[in-house]
């Protein structure tokens, strides 16, 4: 016993599933992190081993069905490694070196010329309008030009009159731009202006301009731009890109002995070495993952779908389902005219209840002309104000539907559920739950456990 309880030093055994060891500091991991302050029903460690065990049980039974070679099981699992390994590769010496040479880039792009912030007022016009429209444009631009002239407000004029909407509203403001940013007839004029001067009408591929210059400057210094410029480059994924970098290089260094894969298995292998903490939250999400899969196939889904088994469990726990007031089971139908109610009601009294609404669809709403509406349902009193009218005997009866004015129910009135579909969410939840507490009886029988209490007593207390 001994050699089991010290498999690590100050860190024993402190059960066992199926012949593999559970350290007590991962049994702490899961037992602190699901007993936080925020948790309203606490688990003594006592009670909280029970849950493990039936958790690690169900872990073993995904790994031996083999749930962990599922391709889909493989992706989830390698995007959560990646978000919590991934950001690893990055070094702050990395991340200098990408905003210093963006920074470098955008310097040399800039130039001599530096940075204009222009305003513009537009009329728009293109080749291909005819010449009364282009000359309409010519004399509009002129105008305009014209009342700059005389000291009009080149900001009111651009709310005003500019065909660029997008710069219109902001008095004609485009923003600082360098060369290469603008149409060549836009950048030629706009560089060639000092602050505060205006231009004379020009045309463009998009039509007439006036600019006036409102600044230019040179590019200020990387100290002053570095915070914007990391800012910028973290939204365009900076991050991702140097990870990518630095895990590309290490496979390539690797003479094809690693791919992109293998670099960051290593580099989870090597940081959960280190990281306790890091090392149970990777296993954390792996193991459920792996719950998810298992508890999907053999109890969710295999619960829901059997019906027989939904029908017993309900037959057996009849009394267990009660409503506080009584339900509705049955349609609500509006038709265009009263006739149609009697037909209606006549077909649903020959029929079973699965066929009611395909066989009225089929029956009354064959052409394009819809003859009815129908609604089929398990109705408490305030779903359905026709329902509510009609068979609860609210006295405020609602108003006729403007193109079906034809309403009537048919179906019973239930005081408790009679089937179990009349309490389907609650029979499929109470039934899982029946065939999950069977799924781990089983794996209790099949798979062996040991618990050692004299370590379990410890944690927390060493």
């Amino acid at each position: 016993m001994a050699g089991e309880l010290s498999a690590q030093e100050g860190d024993p055994v402190v059960m066992k599933i199926n012949g593999k060891d559970v350290h007590r500091s991962e049994f702490e991991y899961n037992y602190n992190k699901n007993n936080g302050d925020n948790v309203v029903d606490k688990k003594t460690v006592d009670e909280y081993a029970e849950l493990f065990v039936n958790y690690k049980l169900k872990v073993e039974a995904a790994l031996d069905a083999r749930y962990d070679t599922l391709s889909s099981f493989k992706k989830e699992f390698k995007s959560y490694r990646d978000q919590q390994i991934r950001p690893y590769f990055v070094t702050p010496e990395a991340e200098e070196r990408e905003i210093r040479a963006y920074y470098d880039r955008m310097k040399a792009a800039v130039g001599t010329d530096g940075l204009v912030f222009p305003a513009h007022i537009m009329v728009s016009v293109q080749q291909k309008d005819g010449e009364d429209v282009q000359a309409k444009a010519k004399e509009r631009i002129d105008s305009i030009y014209a009342a700059l002239q005389g000291g009009a407000d080149f900001a009111a004029l651009a709310k005003q009159c500019s065909d660029d909407r997008g710069t219109a509203s902001r008095g004609g403001d485009v923003g600082w731009v360098m060369r290469g940013q603008t149409l060549k007839e836009f950048e030629e004029k706009a560089f060639a202006l000092q602050k505060g001067e205006t231009s004379e009408p020009f045309i463009s591929p998009m039509g007439y301009h006036i600019i006036y210059m409102k600044d230019r400057k040179q590019l200020e210094s990387y100290e002053e731009l570095r915070p914007q410029l990391a800012k910028f480059l973290e939204r365009r994924g900076l991050k991702e890109h140097i990870a990518s970098v630095a895990i590309d290089s290490l496979a390539k260094a690797s003479d094809g002995m690693l791919t992109a894969d293998d670099v960051i298995d290593r580099k989870t292998a090597e940081l959960c070495a280190k990281d306790e903490n890091l090392k149970y939250l990777v296993q954390e999400y792996h193991d459920g993952l792996l719950l998810y899969e298992i508890s999907q196939r053999e109890v969710w889904d295999k619960a829901a779908r059997d019906t027989a088994g939904l029908e017993r469990y309900f037959k057996a726990h009849k009394s267990d389902y009660k409503w506080d007031a009584p339900r509705y089971k049955g349609v609500v139908y509006h038709c265009k005219d009263k006739a149609l109610q009697k037909q209606v009601r006549k077909l649903l009294k020959s029929l079973d209840e699965d066929l009611w609404i395909d066989s009225l669809r089929a029956t009354f709403n064959q052409d394009s002309v819809r003859q009815i509406r129908v609604e089929k349902n398990l109705f408490k009193k305030g779903d359905n104000a026709y329902v509510d009218y009609l068979v609860f005997k609210v006295k405020e009866e609602p108003k006729p539907m403007k193109l079906y004015p034809f309403t009537a129910v048919y179906g019973k009135k239930l005081k408790k559920p009679k089937e179990w579909t009349d309490v389907r969410g609650e029979v499929v939840s109470d039934y899982q739950a029946a065939c999950e507490a069977e799924f781990v009886q089983k794996l209790r029988d099949t798979y062996k456990v040991e618990i050692y209490e004299e370590v379990l007593n410890t944690v927390n207390k060493h």
